[in-house]
């Protein structure tokens, strides 16, 4: 077993009571991506409810060990207990008797059972994996979904501050008989209006706040929870068929489906073994006693059933259509992961362009219009709409930027995640 495997589901009842613990006095500090991952490794409801399965999966392990019970009987016959039974009737004499059967099951059934069990066990942590590579992406992309919101939000306070500062200007303007009152007033309404994107920017970062902190199993959310602000942006090169040869490797879902139809064969064999009849062995001791005095006895008995109808026919066919379909869907999840491959791909390739063409070609053009139209505001050689322009498209090209950084770092992420890193 793997040290993450360990980790994953070791110590649940610890585990279980730290994630329901209110935290409601802790200082925070940002959050790197790397420890909001093992935060909800640890954590996550959704995860402890499935490591739990591992646990059940475990449990059938015992059963399928154990061997049939042997019967114990007791009994008594020829009683005296009625009317009518004396000796000279010639009734009787009384009988007392124990008898123990034991039953010794043919075919290797216990064996199969075993295997089938252990077969399940590992099926089990294979589906745990998957839900730890699920849950991985999840974590991420929230991550980055609330990066991008809180990038969004300095670029509004940004744009906020810089028609505060315009707003103030206009006012001394005004004062100073330099301009007139209605620019003071369209310059106040920019800001309005800025100050209502600020609202809407701060919305988005606590519902994103809200939505990672659920993920990490925080059952109380905090306002001041933070986390780092840089995306993930290294400039790797990636090759799809490196991708491919490592989700066959790795991937937990594939490897989850390959033990189920390891598990299927063991079953297979285990009802073939269920056909096979089994043998009741039983012993007997009898006691009589009588006019003639006592006699003890012991008898020796053997019973089976005569396979003549019941084979278990319908159970052998269930496991060989099962098999089928496992095969079947063995081949879709391999197309699947392909196609999942190459989308993800696709998605890096095409996020690495945008990202480039914004940083070569926009940001810095951008700033610059801004910056000298807000400069000849500021002196009376430009007008407020030219100086709202320059600002409105500076904004959307800076909210193109973060959209792209954060479109880049999800494809890094889901490449990740369809090769199956990160999940052992």
């Amino acid at each position: 077993m793997s040290n993450a495997m360990r980790v994953l589901y070791a110590c649940l009842p610890v585990l279980l009571v730290q994630s329901l613990w209110a935290q409601p006095g802790e200082p925070t500090s940002p959050l790197t991506i790397d420890a909001a991952v093992k935060e909800a490794l640890d954590r996550n409801l959704g995860l402890l409810a499935q490591r739990y399965n591992v646990s059940i999966a475990e449990a059938s392990l015992i059963t399928a060990r154990l061997r049939p019970n042997p019967v114990v009987s007791v009994g008594g016959d020829h009683l005296k207990a009625l009317p009518g039974y004396n000796e000279p009737s010639g009734a009787g004499p009384p009988e007392y008797n124990v008898r123990t059967d034991f039953v010794l099951e043919r075919g290797g059934k216990r064996q199969s059972r075993i295997e089938v069990a252990q077969n399940g066990i590992q099926l089990a942590q294979l589906q745990l994996l998957d839900q730890v590579r699920k849950l991985i992406l999840d974590v991420q992309s929230a991550f980055v979904d609330l990066q991008l919101a809180k990038a969004n939000l300095a670029l509004a306070e940004e744009s906020l501050k810089a028609l505060t500062e315009i707003v103030d200007v206009n006012a001394v303007r005004v004062k100073a008989g330099d301009l007139a009152d209605v620019e003071l007033v369209r310059s106040r309404i920019a800001a309005l209006q800025f100050r209502n994107q600020v609202k809407q920017a701060e919305l988005g970062v606590r519902t994103q706040k809200n939505r990672l902190q659920f993920l990490l199993g925080r059952t109380q959310p905090r306002a001041d929870f933070d986390i780092a602000r840089n995306f993930r942006g290294e400039k790797e090169l990636i090759d799809p068929s490196q991708i491919r040869a490592t989700a066959e490797q790795l991937r937990p879902d594939l490897q989850a489906l390959r033990r189920e139809q390891a598990r299927s064969q063991a079953e297979l064999r285990l009802q073939l073994a269920q056909g096979k009849v089994d043998y009741v062995i039983g012993t007997e001791y009898r006691r009589q006693q009588g006019l003639a005095g006592m006699g003890n006895s012991l008898g020796v008995f053997f019973q089976t059933n005569i396979p003549i109808f019941n084979k278990n026919q319908g159970e052998v066919e269930r496991v060989r259509r099962e098999q089928q379909q496992i095969e079947a869907r063995l081949r879709e999840l391999e197309a699947s992961i392909g196609v999942e491959i190459e989308n993800a791909y696709q998605q890096y390739s095409t996020a690495l362009v945008l990202l480039a063409d914004i940083e070569r070609d926009m940001l810095g053009q951008a700033r610059d219009v801004r910056n000298i139209t807000e400069y000849s505001y500021t002196r009376g050689e430009a007008t407020l709409v030219e100086f709202l322009d320059a600002q409105r498209a500076f904004n959307e090209t800076m909210q193109a930027y973060n959209e792209s950084r954060a479109e880049y770092a999800r494809s890094l992420y889901t490449v990740d995640s369809v090769a199956g890193r990160g999940a052992r």
